[in-house]
C-alpha cells in the first residue's frame, strides 16, 4: 500500500479532517436511521417501496431545480433540491395507495408502475434542464449515484437533524409500528388509528430516501432500507434486537463506506456503503445464529443424527422384549431397512455415549441402564401414539406406525402426559402391532 494511502487512511481515522467529521457524522446517523427504519418496512412486506419512492424523487430533484432557476436562487442547495424530492416522493407514495385503493391492480404492478411513471418523468426533465442554457445537470446527477464529497456543513447538519428526527420518532412509534407490522387487524379492531400509522411510517421512509439521495443516491437508498434489517433477522427472532442490529448495521455500513472511499477518491462512496452492507448480510447469511445456513445445516445434521440415534434404541428395546437381553444384530437389521454398516456404525456410537455394550464378537448388543431409560421412553412415546391414532385419528393400523415414528421425536413430557390421561378415560383400541416385513416395506 502506498504511503500517501496510509497517511490519508490514517487521518481518516483519526478524523483529522473537518470534511471526513463532517461526512462521517451525517453518514453514519442516516445509516442508523435506514436500518431501524427499514426494519418495519421489511416486516410490513414493502421492501420495494422503498425502491419506489427512490426513484420517484427526480422528477421532484428537476422540477425543483428549474423553479429555483426561475426564481433566481440557489438551484444546486441541497435543502431546496430536499424539498422538491420529498414532494415528490409523497406524491408517489399516494399514487400508489391510490392505486391500491381504488383499483384491482396488485400492489407489485402498482409499485412498478410508479416507479417507471416518475422515474421516466424525472429523466426526460433532466433532458430538458441539459438544453439550458448553462443548465447542465452535473449538480444534480450527483443525486442518482451519490456523491458524499460534496456534502457541506449545512447538508450534513441537516441529514443529521433529519435523520435523528427518524430515529427518536421510530423509538418513540416503536409498540405502535410493531402492532400495524404483526397484527394490522387487531390494531384496527382495537381502536388504533391504523391509517395515521401506516401514512406516518411511510412518511418517515420517504424522510429517510430524501436525505439519503446525498449520500447512496436515488438508485441505492433501497439497498440501506432492505439489507441491514435482512441482515439482522440471520441473528434474531426478537424484535427488539433486530432493530437494534439492523441500526448498528446501517450506521457501520455508513462509516465504513465513507472511510473507504476517503482513502480512495475514485470510488463512489454510496456504491461502497451499499458493498459493505452486503459484505455483513453475506456473512449473516452463512454464520448467522438463527437462520444461517451453516448453523441450519448444522442443526440438520444434529437432528439426523439423533433421530437415527432413537431409532436404534427402540428397535434394540424392541427385539430385546422378545428375545433376551442380549440382542443379535441380524434382529436389528430385520427391524428396518437399513445396511449392515450403517447399524454397526450407529451401534458403536452409541457404545460410545455408554447406552450400549457390544459382545466382544460383535455380533450382539444390550442396552445398559441408561440405554432402557432413554429406550423406554421412545417406546412408551411411540406406542402411545399409535393408540391415539386409532382411538382419536381413525388411521388405518397399517399405517399407524410410519405416522408415530414421526412424531415420537417431538412429543414433549406434557403432551405424553396428556395423551396418557385421554386414553385412560375412554379406554384404548386392541392394537396388533405390524408385521417386520410390512415395516420394512
Amino acid at each position: 500500500m502506498p504511503a500517501t494511502t496510509i497517511e490519508t487512511l490514517w487521518r481518516v481515522i483519526l478524523l483529522q479532517d473537518h470534511n471526513t467529521r463532517v461526512v462521517l457524522a451525517g453518514s453514519c446517523v442516516f445509516g442508523a436511521a435506514a436500518g431501524l427504519v427499514g426494519t418495519f418496512l421489511l416486516l410490513r412486506k414493502r421492501s420495494l417501496l422503498g425502491d419506489t419512492l427512490g426513484h420517484a424523487t427526480l422528477p421532484g430533484i428537476a422540477g425543483a431545480f428549474l423553479i429555483a432557476i426561475t426564481l433566481g436562487v440557489n438551484a444546486r442547495s441541497f435543502l431546496w433540491l430536499s424539498i422538491g424530492a420529498a414532494l415528490s416522493g409523497i406524491a408517489g407514495m399516494l399514487t400508489v395507495l391510490g392505486i391500491r385503493k381504488f383499483s384491482r391492480i396488485k400492489d407489485d404492478a402498482a409499485l412498478a408502475i410508479v416507479l417507471s411513471v416518475f422515474f421516466g418523468t424525472g429523466v426526460a426533465l433532466l433532458s430538458a434542464i441539459q438544453q439550458l442554457p448553462g443548465g447542465q445537470a452535473a449538480g444534480i446527477e450527483g443525486f442518482i449515484y451519490g456523491n458524499t464529497a460534496s456534502m457541506t456543513t449545512q447538508d450534513a447538519g441537516f441529514i443529521f437533524a433529519a435523520s435523528l428526527f427518524v430515529v427518536v420518532a421510530c423509538v418513540a412509534f416503536f409498540k405502535e409500528f410493531s402492532l400495524l407490522c404483526f397484527d394490522e387487524a387487531f390494531a384496527s379492531t382495537t381502536g388504533w388509528p391504523v391509517r395515521t400509522l401506516d401514512l406516518f411510517l411511510m412518511s418517515l421512509i420517504v424522510l429517510v430516501t430524501v436525505i439519503g439521495l446525498q449520500s447512496v443516491g436515488i438508485l441505492l437508498v433501497v439497498a440501506l432500507l432492505v439489507i441491514p434489517p435482512v441482515a439482522a433477522r440471520f441473528w434474531s427472532d426478537n424484535l427488539r434486537v433486530v432493530a437494534f442490529l439492523a441500526t448498528i448495521i446501517g450506521a457501520d455500513s455508513a462509516i465504513v463506506g465513507v472511510a473507504v472511499s476517503s482513502v480512495l477518491p475514485k470510488m463512489p462512496a454510496g456504491a461502497i456503503i451499499v458493498l459493505v452492507a452486503a459484505t455483513i448480510f453475506a456473512f449473516g447469511l452463512l454464520f448467522g445464529a438463527r437462520r444461517g445456513v451453516i448453523i441450519q445445516l448444522l442443526a440438520e445434521r444434529r437432528a439426523a443424527s439423533r433421530l437415527r440415534s432413537e431409532h436404534m434404541l427402540r428397535a434394540v428395546y424392541e427385539c430385546a422384549e422378545n428375545q433376551s437381553p442380549l440382542v443379535e444384530l441380524t434382529a436389528i437389521l430385520n427391524k428396518r431397512p437399513w445396511q449392515k454398516n450403517e447399524v454397526l456404525r450407529e451401534i458403536h456410537r452409541l457404545a460410545n455415549a455408554e447406552l450400549l455394550t457390544i459382545t466382544p464378537d460383535g455380533l450382539k448388543v444390550q442396552l445398559t441402564s441408561l440405554g432402557q431409560i432413554d429406550s423406554r421412553r421412545l417406546v412408551r412415546n411411540h406406542r402411545l401414539w399409535e393408540l391415539y391414532l386409532l382411538n382419536h385419528a381413525d388411521v388405518a393400523p397399517g399405517r399407524v406406525d410410519r405416522d408415530a415414528d414421526m412424531i415420537e421425536h417431538v412429543l414433549d413430557p406434557r403432551l405424553v402426559d396428556e395423551l396418557e390421561v385421554l386414553l385412560a378415560m375412554e379406554g384404548p383400541r386392541r392394537f396388533v402391532p405390524l408385521d417386520p416385513e410390512k415395516r420394512k416395506s
